[in-house]
């Protein structure tokens, strides 16, 4: 240090120890890199603040000029400036060299030229924002030597003084555009007395040797006349930096020719003021990994050594720098206390977040009270109003409108203020303009009008009202998605609990919000007011809730199911059937088509919510280690984190390039992992959704991903199609250890509860066990390689394993007793993934047909449930529908429609069964040939003396119930008359008999496999006609009513129209890209009718053959939306309807071609839709074993 420099200090020593408090002065000192900290250390050890003063000072006189210079800085900026004065004469002299310092990249240059002018030490953590900084720097040089102003605006504490400082922190900068210095002002919120003292001191500083007056100017206007003349003359091209600037009057002090920087929250100061003028908005919010950093700096840490709440601090912090420096400098001196200070931010205890020796305000309440304090006192309430927007909502100006009863111009003005000020933001994107606050605004607001919330809340829901009703709502509204979004919210905020119920009691407003949101959100209202809507009815809440939850896979789709029509699927004592039921009549009398499903009561629904996420198959999903959190992945390859509860969608990844196969949640939560096709191994965090490591080390698709079950040491095992299993250490970079011994796909694989071992199995039909700590083979097990099991998973509480197997079913098994304890049926294709919740409580199931299915193991256990074969007959009779069908447990039983009634008839393996038409008998064939008919009177049984060779497959009485024909997998047709016990065999046909119809005088018509329709004499078993219709599989015939015609169709992609009379075709239908599976003739024989299986309906004028219309063309989504094949058809009496089976069951108008309704089946797949001859009753069963009696509503 410089004698000079050394003596001042010996000089003063006394007056220095006797005033400063040293805690702030290291902090600056320690940020500058002058002092360590264990010598801060030393320094606090020291008993008095004295003693501590005296220690300090001992210390930077063993320093270096450099030290010298940044103890003067850190007084003055701490406000000691008559300390700083005394030590003003002892600067050393540095000179202009470029070179910079060690520690900062500083030049000695640039220290001294911002210690004269008395700008501000870095903070003690610095963290850059280059961005910022260089865009200021760039708007100060175009200032280029003339006069000019240069803003810094933004919001409380969003960091603007620390960024004005760093700018001119530059030697090039200094050196080109403001050789004469810098002089920086710390304004603040002033009046006329206080502006006076600040260009007082101003003066001083700029006029030390007092070369053009030795008083001080005695008013504003003197002042600012010596300061112009002082620029001009002794402090040319010199650069004055204005801190914190309020008033637009304040800024006219400074209004004479000079080049300005200022900082300020309010962007329209400068609108008084002359000259050329430039803006840097700040925004408001620091990313997450900035935030971690300077809190890393603070407690002097590595960023990945920072316990768990550091990440949770940032988020509460919101990215603001001065919320995260209060936050930091406080665990500085208490490092224990993290998880205390998380607590007072999610509490909004700013009170307690007490000053950072940088900052103007004792707490971060008290900068955002000023602020607000300085609104026009005719604009304050209309800012208090906003107390009631939540955090992150953007809000179009038209819910303001409506707020405050104003023209959309007087709304924006006002908000402008607010803007200016830096207490709102503005999008102005899009057509409207969209406000929002900052999340610490809304902090702030909430805390300060706490009492005056609910009456804010009840006048934005009083004015809605005036201007709306909730369902009457469209989407040319601007404001639309607002109040579809937070009307309830404002509802339950306001205590208008009546309000809400009818609100989300109401299906008009189900059916408006889910048609524009989905389901998701409000199965979360109804979760969270629950409180309030028991308090009116707690069955219709649950009734509304469940609703939603089961049908959420529905109403999330397009087109846009008819929820009236889902409602009145839903039981009679449900609110929601009794409204729907109630709309229903109402839209009936105006030609609207309903279905009541008669039979629903025997119906329980097993699953909890059905969800769906992904736009392609799901190939996994699984639970949190907490349980409220699903993740899902699939085909579409997405990762997709949503709400166990409510199906409400927290998080969407575009994951992978491919596929993704497989995902597992940490046991701690922190971490999501992925696997996929791309054969890559990917970690993501389970919060945010920012990805944390790519593994690549697979050389095929990575199958299966699992953790350890102990977060202390977490590992992830995954394994792929290239035979190996891996570990991966998720603190390195490379995979761990390699485990070998597979010599095909490793498709899953788990660690043992004690992490010990790991399990895999395998496509070489092996099961393995393997050492984690050497990778050594431990055991294997043979198991073979054609079981139909897909998946897997054991409850961690209770004896239960739920089993995925082929055909889209899944079983709970009891392990103890070996026995089967339900069947859950639900999904519409193959089931890639079943899991167990944490607590056993729940299980997931995820399909092929993109949706999860929660269900809740209690229920499923209790399930009783009887599943019918799909292979039913049914017979018309008045008003009466009698069903004969075959159970899962192989029982015969013959079902009365309308009253439910059932009547078990015999068991036995059937494999098809009919009624005769007076309903005298049944008949039914089995799996080994053999057909039997049952007189219902007594019970009689008469079997055929000749079976079939093979599964009888198709089964039909004569109109005189004498004669049963049956027809086989074994090509042949049987005519059994059982009472004379006579047969004719009908062979001819090359393949299996697809199916047969009988025609009038004692024909029958037949059609193959061997693409040939026969028609026959069933009395002589003679071919009377014998038509090659296709080069492929016939798959169906219908007959024209006037019985001059039939129509075939094919998997060759074609249907033809046939006469009797000739053997070539009438027309040849083109057009369809899938198998033509049916077809039907209308009742006058002028329209036909076919199906294919895209899910396409054609129809066509049978006279000429043209294409009438193409029905069920494909969805937004690209999917058919008859979800999957057209298997059957059938035309209403008048010709004017039409109805289709399929994936679920549509009926059509004929006359345009437009869908009049549709009815979703709980499953899907269906084979055969029977209809009453009046067109009113509908029957069918779907690939679950439900049965759906059906009846037009009147």
């Amino acid at each position: 240090m410089d004698a000079k420099a050394r003596n001042c200090l010996l000089q003063h020593r006394e007056a220095l120890e006797k005033d400063i408090k040293t805690s702030y002065i290291m902090d600056h000192m320690i940020s500058d890199g002058f002092l360590t900290i264990s010598e801060e250390e030393k320094v606090r050890n020291e008993p008095t603040q004295q003693q501590r003063a005296a220690m300090l000072i001992k210390m930077i006189l063993k320093k270096d000029n450099d030290s010298y210079i940044s103890f003067y800085n850190a007084l003055l900026h701490e406000g000691y400036k008559d300390l700083a004065a005394l030590l003003h004469d002892g600067i050393p002299v540095v000179s202009s060299s470029s070179g910079k310092d060690s520690v900062s990249g500083i030049t000695s240059y640039v220290r001294t030229v911002l210690c004269e002018g008395g700008v501000p030490q870095r903070p003690v953590v610095f963290v850059t924002r280059k961005k910022l900084v260089n865009a200021i720097q760039q708007k100060l040089s175009k200032l280029k030597g003339e006069p000019g102003w240069v803003t810094i605006h933004g919001m409380a504490g969003c960091g603007k003084s620390v960024l004005a400082a760093e700018a001119v922190r530059d030697h090039s900068l200094l050196e080109d555009c403001f050789p004469g210095g810098v002089h920086w002002v710390s304004v603040g919120k002033q009046d006329k007395s206080g502006l006076l003292m600040k260009l007082q001191n101003l003066c001083t500083r700029l006029d030390q040797d007092e070369s053009f007056s030795q008083r001080l100017p005695l008013n504003i206007e003197e002042a600012k006349d010596r300061l112009r003349i002082l620029m001009l003359r002794k402090h040319p091209r010199s650069l004055l930096i204005l801190d914190d600037v309020w008033d637009s009057w304040v800024l006219k002090a400074f209004d004479n020719q000079c080049q300005i920087l200022l900082t300020t929250r309010d962007k329209s100061v400068t609108d008084s003021v002359m000259g050329p003028k430039y803006v840097v908005p700040v925004e408001s919010s620091l990313g997450k990994e900035k935030g971690l950093e300077i809190l890393s700096l603070f407690v002097n840490m590595k960023k990945a050594d920072l316990p768990e709440q550091a990440h949770s601090i940032i988020k509460e912090c919101k990215g603001s720098p001065l919320v995260v420096s209060l936050i930091g400098a406080l665990l500085r001196d208490f490092p224990n206390r993290w998880e205390y200070y998380l607590k007072q931010l999610q509490n909004k205890q700013f009170k307690r977040i007490r000053k950072s020796s940088s900052y103007d305000y004792e707490a971060l309440d008290e900068a955002m009270s000023i602020s607000v304090e300085m609104l026009r006192e005719d604009i304050k309430y209309y800012y208090t109003d906003l107390s009631i927007l939540q955090k992150d909502v953007k809000v179009p100006t038209k819910v303001l409108c409506i707020l405050w009863d104003m023209e959309t111009e007087e709304v924006e003005d006002i908000l402008q203020e607010f803007v200016n000020k830096s207490l709102l933001f503005c999008d102005r994107k899009g057509k409207s303009f969209r406000y929002y606050l900052h999340d610490l605004q809304v902090d702030f607001l909430t805390e300060k009008n706490c009492s005056q919330l609910q009456d804010l809340h009840k006048k934005i829901i009083t004015q809605f009202q005036r201007y709306h009703q909730p369902h009457t709502l469209s989407l040319d509204q601007e404001d639309c998605m607002y109040w579809y979004n937070f009307l309830a919210y404002h509802m339950a905020s306001a205590k208008m609990h009546k309000e809400l119920c009818a609100l989300m009691f109401s299906l008009d407003w189900i059916k408006a919000k889910t048609e524009l949101v989905g389901p998701a959100h409000l199965i979360h209202e109804f979760v969270e007011y629950r409180h309030i809507l028991d308090e009116k009815d707690c069955a219709v809440s649950e009734n509304f809730q469940e609703f939603l939850s089961l049908n959420g896979h529905l109403l999330g789709r397009q087109p846009f199911p008819n929820i009236v029509q889902l409602g009145l699927c839903e039981p009679e004592t449900s609110e929601v059937y009794q409204q729907a039921k109630l709309q229903a009549k109402q839209e009936v009398d105006n030609g609207m088509l309903y279905l009541e499903w008669i039979n629903k009561k025997n119906i329980t629904n097993l699953s909890r919510l059905v969800v769906r996420p992904h736009t392609d198959a799901v190939y996994h999903a699984c639970f949190s280690e907490d349980g409220q959190r699903i993740a899902s992945c699939g085909a579409d390859k997405t990762l997709q984190v949503f709400k166990a509860e409510t199906g409400e969608k927290l998080l969407e990844i575009k994951a992978h390039e491919d596929e993704v196969l497989c995902c597992a949640f940490s046991t701690d939560d922190r971490f999501i992992a992925t696997c996929s096709v791309d054969k890559k191994v990917k970690i993501w965090n389970s919060v945010t959704g920012e990805l944390v490591h790519t593994y690549d080390e697979h050389s095929e698709q990575v199958n299966c991903c699992h953790f350890t079950n102990s977060s202390h040491h977490l590992l992830l095992a995954t394994g792929s199609s290239d035979c190996f299993l891996k570990l991966w250490d998720l603190n390195q970079k490379e995979c761990r250890n390699t485990m070998f011994g597979h010599t095909n796909s490793v498709n899953h694989c788990r660690f043992s509860p004690d992490d010990k071992l790991l399990a895999s199995c395998s496509s070489d039909g092996t099961l393995k066990l393997f050492d984690i700590h050497t990778s050594g083979l431990l055991g294997e097990i043979h198991t073979g390689h054609h079981s139909t099991i897909q998946y897997c998973d054991f409850s961690p509480q209770n004896h239960l394993a739920v089993v995925a197997l082929s055909q889209y079913c899944v079983e709970l098994w009891n392990i103890d007793s070996c026995s089967k304890v339900a069947d859950c049926r639900g999904h519409l294709s193959w089931v890639h993934g079943v899991k167990f919740s944490p607590d056993g409580s729940s299980f997931l199931t995820s399909s092929d047909d993109q949706t999860i299915r929660l269900w809740e193991t209690k229920k499923v256990c209790k399930n009783s449930a009887i599943m019918l074969k799909q292979e039913v007959d049914v017979v018309f009779q008045e008003n009466e529908v009698m069903v004969l069908a075959v159970d899962h447990i192989r029982r015969l039983q013959l079902i009365n429609g309308k009253t439910g009634q059932i009547d078990y008839l015999t068991e036995a393996q059937v494999s098809c069964c009919c009624l005769s038409p007076h309903l005298q008998y049944i008949a039914f064939g089995d799996e080994n040939g053999t057909i039997k008919i049952l007189e219902l009177v007594n019970n009689r049984i008469f079997q055929s003396r000749i079976r079939h060779k093979k599964t009888v497959w198709h089964i039909q009485f004569t109109a005189d119930e004498k004669t049963l024909i049956s027809s086989s997998d074994d090509s042949a047709i049987q005519v059994w008359n059982w009472q004379l016990e006579e047969y004719v065999f009908l062979q001819a046909h090359q393949e299996t008999v697809k199916d047969f119809r009988l025609l009038k005088n004692s024909r029958l018509l037949s059609w193959s496999f061997d693409g040939t329709v026969k028609v026959w004499n069933i009395i002589t078993g003679k071919i009377e006609k014998d038509f090659v219709c296709h080069q492929g599989t016939v798959l169906s015939c219908d007959i024209s009513h006037d019985a001059t015609k039939f129509s075939s169709t094919s998997a060759d992609k074609t249907a033809k129209i046939w006469s009797f009379d000739l053997l070539l075709p009438l027309h040849e239908l083109r057009g369809h890209n899938g198998c033509v599976r049916c077809s039907a003739f209308s009742m006058d024989s002028t329209l036909l009718a076919t199906g294919d299986d895209n899910g396409e309906i054609r129809i066509w004028n049978v006279s000429n053959g043209e294409l009438l219309h193409l029905c069920a063309p494909l969805s937004e989504e690209g999917a058919a939306t008859h979800g999957g094949w057209v298997t059957d058809l059938c035309f209403s009496p008048d010709g004017k309807m039409l109805i289709s089976a399929g994936g679920y069951i549509k009926w059509w108008n004929v006359v345009t071609g437009e869908s009049s309704q549709t009815f979703y089946t709980n499953g899907t797949n269906l084979k055969k839709i029977h209809v009453s001859p009046d067109f009113k009753t509908y029957v069918t069963v779907d690939n679950l074993g439900i049965l759906y009696i059906l009846q037009t509503l009147e």
